[in-house]
């Protein structure tokens, strides 16, 4: 029986030639919270991941290679089971907890070759490959993996260890999770095949096994190797946006990559495939027999168009039997989802908070920088946002010359932003966006606790806010957070007017609603933060509220409605709060931003000392966002593209992605 060893890279080699050649080491990394090791334990979290970083989804291989891996294996295949660390995954960042890839019924490890490298980036990423003619019982399997899990526990107790199981490998992972309470495990399930009872292949193979074993040959085919709903993948795409010819071409590459490759089944005896399908059966009856034993989190990844598996009503099911269960349907996909493309599991987790490197998930510690992919799929969600604002930046250099762009904005950190909410917060996704794609910088945001949500069901189509505030490493609003993203030398975004500018009332845009404390400014001055006053201004706010907080207050009940509603929503001064009961959209205008004269602490000891100093530095940078809103306001009537329809000619004649020109500063 194969068991999880470190071997040398040669030791690798011999393993799983041409695609096994690294096993990379396990550095633990201590996570204490002591306010002296923030830098170092951030620093730690990064290393080797800037922001932007390839995640390898944008080149990643088609199904051609994996095919032709796929016949080699089938062809010269033997031995016994086994891992193996694919090259293309990479160096794993330093600490990086360990993730042990379980494939489908097939037993091939390179079932995961689309993710190798999102992956192999954040995780130490191990696969498991059955060969075709290995016999092993499940129970066997479930041993192997089990003895790679306790392993690498007595080695890191303090690591969670990651099973990403495909379905039959979902049956593995949570059958090791069963019988191993103890240890900290996060399993990933990909279409899980504990609903294989309940499937219509089962139904097929009561009716068809006492006489044929081509039935089983081709039952086996539809759950290794068909991409069983390209048509319906290539239609959603172009409904989303994309191009025709491209959804089309990669309609016809995969299809043409199946059929030219389908030879591999007339490789495999049929006695094989009868195994195996008496394996996944037995798998799917060990695992479920024992679900109330699972104590693992467990993040399910559903396609809701598998036409070969139940997923989606097998994930209602799992979710009410574990205890710490999370679905995330994808609407359009088939089984095989791991060889489908628009799929990002790396991201998955992420949004999900299930990524960090201890027992206990930390936002600011666990947090990895957003990638070039994640960028670009936050960019296709708020696309329409974009080109209904035509966000237009303006900073201000040490001399207090106004410049376009980002150039008066410091370029190392700690820097604190400090300005107004526009309504509902809908300047921040454009801001941030821009600060990564200008300045490679991630602006880590303070928030109120209600936008971080602990979201038990999820879909695909497209990050929703909430994911973006996690990609983006939002944190909720608690001085601790602050403090330890200042002694990292972060970039954080602070809006001291909180929920009450965010949800503004009619008349009040462009007012601030900021509180008496000057805790930021002592915080800023502790680490020598550079303070960065900033101003946003937008068509006004391109959102029209429909009653006021005054109008329902004075309704019939409305007052005892209002006091629910503060209630519900745990928010401070009720007798400030604001109720909406509808918005509709005014007419699109622009966004202006402009980032004030930046204001060093450092030095400033006062500020720490003398409540008049720190009293007299908030009230300057107050005064500042003040100036620079009314600055932005007079100059905006100069803007010529102003409006939308200036702005679509413009563009029309320049190209849909040139820079929009905006007043002279």
């Amino acid at each position: 029986m194969a068991t999880l060893s470190r071997p040398t890279p040669s030791q690798a080699t011999a393993l799983w030639p041409p695609w096994g050649r690294r096993l990379g080491s396990l550095e633990g990394i201590s996570y204490q919270l002591k306010y002296s090791k923030h830098a170092s334990r951030l620093q730690a979290s990064y290393k080797g991941l800037e922001p932007l970083y390839d995640d390898g989804y944008q080149k990643a291989k088609d199904l051609d290679y994996y095919y032709q891996a796929l016949g080699e294996l089938v062809e010269h295949d033997s031995g016994p089971a086994r891992w193996f660390c694919p090259i293309d995954a990479g160096s794993p960042i330093e600490g990086a907890p360990l993730m042990l890839y379980l494939p489908g019924v097939d037993g091939m490890g390179m079932g995961l070759f689309m993710h190798h490298k999102a992956l192999g980036r954040i995780f130490e990423l191990r696969c498991m490959h059955i060969p075709f003619h290995d016999r092993m019982p499940f129970e066997e399997l479930v041993t192997m993996v089990e003895d790679a899990v306790t392993k690498e526990h007595a080695t890191s107790p303090n690591k969670p260890i990651y099973l990403l199981g495909n379905s039959f490998g979902g049956c593995l992972a949570l059958s090791v999770a069963a019988r191993n309470p103890h240890i900290d495990l996060i399993l990933v399930l990909v279409n899980p095949a504990t609903s294989f009872e309940n499937s219509d292949i089962q139904q097929l193979l009561s009716v068809f096994s006492p006489f044929s074993d081509h039935a089983c040959m081709a039952i086996t085919a539809l759950l290794n190797y068909n991409i069983d709903n390209e048509v319906d993948m290539a239609v959603s795409s172009m409904i989303n946006g994309k191009h025709p010819l491209e959804a089309i071409n990669r309609l016809t590459n995969n299809m043409s990559s199946f059929l030219k490759h389908s030879n591999i089944l007339e490789k495999i005896p049929e006695d094989i495939l009868r195994w195996k399908m008496k394996l996944i059966k037995q798998a799917a009856s060990y695992a479920n027999y024992r679900l109330q034993s699972v104590q693992a989190e467990v993040l399910l990844l559903i396609s809701c168009a598998d036409r070969l598996l139940p997923s989606k009503a097998e994930a209602n099911r799992l979710q009410k039997l574990l205890p710490k269960c999370k679905i995330y349907f994808f609407e359009n996909h088939g089984h095989s989802l791991l060889l489908e493309y628009g799929v990002h599991v790396s991201s998955i987790i992420k949004c999900a908070d299930l990524y960090r490197h201890s027992r206990c998930y930390h936002r600011v510690f666990d947090f990895i920088p957003p990638s070039a992919t994640e960028l670009k799929e936050v960019d296709k969600a708020s696309c329409d946002l974009r080109f209904r604002t035509c966000p237009v930046m303006y900073s201000t250099m040490e001399d207090g010359t106004v410049v376009r762009g980002l150039a008066g904005v410091p370029d190392h950190g700690p820097v604190l932003l400090v300005g107004n909410h526009m309504l509902l917060g809908i300047e921040l996704i454009s801001l941030a966006a821009e600060f990564l794609r200008r300045k490679q910088v991630v602006v880590r945001g303070i928030a109120h606790p209600l936008l971080f949500p602990n979201k038990t069901r999820a879909w695909s189509e497209g990050h929703d806010f909430f994911d973006f505030l996690n990609l983006w490493g939002g944190v909720p609003l608690k001085y601790r957070y602050i403090y330890e993203l200042l002694a990292a030398g972060e970039f954080l975004l602070l809006y001291p007017g909180g929920h009450r500018e965010a949800l503004h009332c009619k008349g009040e845009e462009h007012r601030l609603f900021w509180p008496a404390q000057t805790e930021f400014v002592r915080m800023a001055a502790q680490f020598n933060a550079t303070i960065v006053p900033f101003g946003v201004v937008g068509e006004d706010d391109l959102l029209e509220i429909l009653c006021t907080f005054d109008d329902i207050r004075n309704a019939p009940f409305g007052k005892e409605l209002m006091q629910a509603y503060s209630n519900h929503l745990k928010l401070r001064e009720v007798d400030h709060e604001v109720f909406f009961p509808g918005l509709y959209l005014k007419m699109p205008g622009r966004f202006y931003y402009r980032f004030g004269k930046p204001i060093p602490t450092r030095g400033r000891q006062d500020v720490l000392t003398d409540r008049q100093a720190a009293s007299d530095l908030y009230l300057h940078v107050k005064s500042e966002v003040e100036g620079i809103i009314s600055y932005l306001l007079e100059k905006r009537v100069e803007d010529k593209y102003r409006s939308l329809i200036s702005r679509m000619l413009y563009q029309a004649a320049r190209g849909p992605n040139c820079e929009v020109p905006a007043f002279d500063p």
